[in-house]
């Protein structure tokens, strides 16, 4: 086993401290670093940079940044949130070390879901019924992981499903 412990900070955002939301690092006792690369190819980061070594994903909304030595966590409800994903997380990193000689590590990002591809299968009716102002900023926003097809209730089932088609390869589930 790689990563065995952590400890956990939770802290609010210094810039909006008004913020119901929680930010929380897990600093890792065990560096993981050499684990990065097999990461990002079994989860498929949304951002890999190679200096300094991390990936980003960006499930549900939230950025989730894997360093060697920490883990960033942004966009929480509460303490007991951020101890199931960066349980997830450790478990996550666990089994793609374990498994490196059968993985093909990745040092690249994956492709972005584009704006206009979601765009082409909205009703673009601008309804607001998604709570966002127009379908564009809808779009934007499921490219961003923050929304999802559920979020639009006048999608066409048929649209919907090729929504879904089109999203899934950009999905991370927790």
């Amino acid at each position: 086993m790689l990563l065995e412990t952590y400890h956990l900070e939770i802290f609010n955002s210094k810039c909006n401290p008004g913020a119901m939301a929680v930010h929380c690092f897990a600093h890792l006792d065990q560096d993981v670093s050499e684990a990065i690369p097999y990461l990002n190819a079994v989860l498929g980061g949304f951002n890999f940079t190679k200096e300094p070594l991390s990936v980003t994903f960006r499930p549900q909304g939230k950025l989730i940044t894997v360093h060697g030595n920490k883990i960033a966590i942004n966009a929480l409800k509460d303490e007991s949130e951020a101890r199931k994903i960066v349980e997830w997380l450790k478990r996550e990193i666990n089994e793609a070390w374990e498994n490196r000689d059968k993985i093909e590590p990745s040092y690249e990002s994956l492709p972005r879901p584009q704006v206009m591809q979601i765009l082409r299968l909205l009703p673009k009716t601008n309804c607001r019924e998604c709570g966002e102002p127009t379908c564009m900023v809808f779009a934007v926003s499921v490219t961003e992981g923050m929304t999802g097809v559920e979020d639009c209730p006048p999608l066409s089932s048929e649209n919907r499903k090729r929504l879904g088609e089109y999203l899934s390869p950009f999905k991370l589930e927790l």
